[in-house]
């Protein structure tokens, strides 16, 4: 599907509505690397000065997409495509939907809120950093109080615009027109699907050898080198990006300027490895989005369930895949210095296979993930409804863990305090995670249907033939289609739980 496109007149709506959108997509770059800053390399006596002006550039932002004038040139430039004479090609006319989404989105909400929800935000999620390291959740009750407060009220403007449950309005700026009544029946067939096969590979294990420890210690300097290199292998362009080191990975940064994080334990490298080809997953898909359509609606990723799926695709499918860590064995034993029976492949295979009842999500298995997603989805509901106060969240965590996975929490570090999503604002992201999940199964098997030599590829270790498949099928096309569309494109089905359960079983079982 071809990216090009006529130039847009200067002097039509659509062309005006172009060029207001490049000016948007750059103060979105500024903001993003901004914050990149702030959570890798930003001096503590900075954070005030970095909040300031992080909430002025988002007022900016909101401003320049909510102005009178926007609505009358989206009337106009969608009157002239309806017209006779159609001045819009395919990718235009999506991208000026798309347009039409971004400015519904926006002038729901008054810019004295998005202000006050900037400045909540920035305000909580520095005092997380100390409760966090403290264990300390009283610490950040009050600024996480005002947080729920600015989104809740995010949350009901948009919903009285759009006509649909608060909670869908901010699901649907994460993934757009996701709902839970989309997201509900998944969740539910899951709930009841994963357990008892957690059961039975539980069981399974414990008949079976245990793994091997690797016997550390692993010097940060050469998790670094590996991890570098394996992004190489992975495609990364690191004249277009970098890696760097911050308490919860991500990848963020702007369009030409792809920063990921990851965060290093000297005593085990396993988890920030895999953490550097989950967020190598994201870049990619950010690296290969269509240049054609920078700074454009159209252009931009589509939705964060797509997103996830581009690294849990990378992580989880190829990445923890027998015949890619049969080639990784060699060069881990090279970066540091093991040797004996725990560095073979397949006692890496039972390191990285191993699954269990955990507390911390970003180290869970594929199994137990989904409740630990189901958790932090119906908490962030409760919050939001006001059915959950923000000083009773350690309780209500402890007993959504003991429920769903039968582990508690022995502190707030390891239970509420874990992930940084909330207290940033970040509110209806987190059903994206799973359902990333779901799509990055059913892509890497119709990947597998239609590269037979991709088990070869990754037993070279090379991802060039599932990364270019990729790039074709979801990183070029930007958000020129909706994710259901896309995903039955490249797939040739719906979105459902059978092809995740099928790789479940494939991978934990021999099924």
């Amino acid at each position: 599907m071809t990216t090009a496109t006529l130039p847009a007149a200067p002097d039509t709506a659509y062309g005006r509505l172009v060029a207001r959108f490049a000016r948007l997509g750059a103060l979105d770059d500024a903001i993003g690397t901004l914050d990149w800053d702030a959570q890798t390399m930003l001096p503590s006596g900075a954070a005030d000065g970095r909040s300031a002006q992080l909430a002025t550039l988002r007022v900016l932002r909101h401003e320049q997409l909510t102005a009178p004038e926007v609505e009358d040139l989206l009337d106009a430039a969608e009157a002239d495509a309806a017209s006779a004479a159609g001045i819009l090609d395919a990718w235009a006319a999506a991208n000026l939907r798309e347009m039409r989404r971004l400015y519904r989105h926006a002038a729901a909400v008054p810019a004295e809120l998005v202000e006050a929800a900037s400045r909540a935000n920035s305000a909580c999620e520095r005092a997380w950093r100390g409760a966090r390291a403290d264990d300390a959740f009283a610490d950040v009750v009050p600024t996480l109080t005002e947080v729920v407060v600015c989104q809740r009220a995010v949350a009901a403007a948009k919903a009285a615009v759009f006509g649909i449950d608060p909670y869908d309005a901010l699901l649907d700026g994460f993934e757009p027109s996701l709902t839970m009544a989309t997201v509900t029946p998944l969740f539910d067939d899951l709930a009841v699907a994963l357990p008892p096969l957690l059961d039975r590979v539980l069981a399974v294990q414990a008949a079976a050898p245990a793994p091997l420890s690797l016997e550390g210690p692993f010097p940060v300097a050469a998790q670094r080198a590996l991890g570098e290199a394996l992004m190489g292998r992975a495609g990364f362009d690191f004249a277009r990006g970098r890696l760097d080191v911050s308490l919860h990975p991500f990848c963020g940064g702007a369009a030409d300027d792809v920063r990921l994080t990851t965060r290093y334990d000297e005593a085990d490298f396993t988890s920030s490895l895999m953490g550097i080809l989950h967020e190598t997953g994201h870049a990619l898909y950010e690296q290969g989005l269509p240049t054609a359509w920078r700074h454009q609606p159209v252009g931009q990723a589509r939705g964060m369930a797509m997103h996830e799926s581009q690294s849990l695709i990378i992580e989880m499918q190829a990445g923890r895949s027998r015949e890619f860590l049969t080639f990784l064995a060699p060069h881990l034993t090279a970066a540091f210095g093991g040797s004996g029976p725990a560095w073979e492949p397949t006692n890496l295979c039972r390191l990285y296979h191993r699954v269990g009842r955990g507390l911390i999500r970003v180290d869970a298995d594929e199994i137990s993930y989904p409740a630990h997603i189901i958790l932090r989805t119906r908490l962030e509901r409760a919050l939001i409804d006001g059915a959950l106060a923000p000083a009773d969240l350690p309780a209500a965590w402890r007993d959504g863990m003991a429920e769903l996975l039968g582990v508690t929490p022995p502190d707030d570090r390891s239970g509420c305090l874990q992930d940084i999503h909330w207290y940033c604002g970040a509110f209806g992201y987190f059903p994206t995670y799973t359902l990333g999940a779901l799509v990055a199964a059913q892509l890497f098997a119709a990947a597998e249907r239609d590269l037979p030599a991709l088990p070869d590829a990754l037993g070279d270790g090379d991802f060039g033939p599932l990364v270019g498949w990729l790039n074709r099928g979801v990183h070029a096309l930007g958000s020129r289609l909706p994710a259901p569309e896309m995903v039955e494109a490249v797939t040739g089905a719906t979105l459902g739980t059978a092809a995740f359960k099928r790789h479940l079983t494939r991978r934990y079982l021999g099924e």
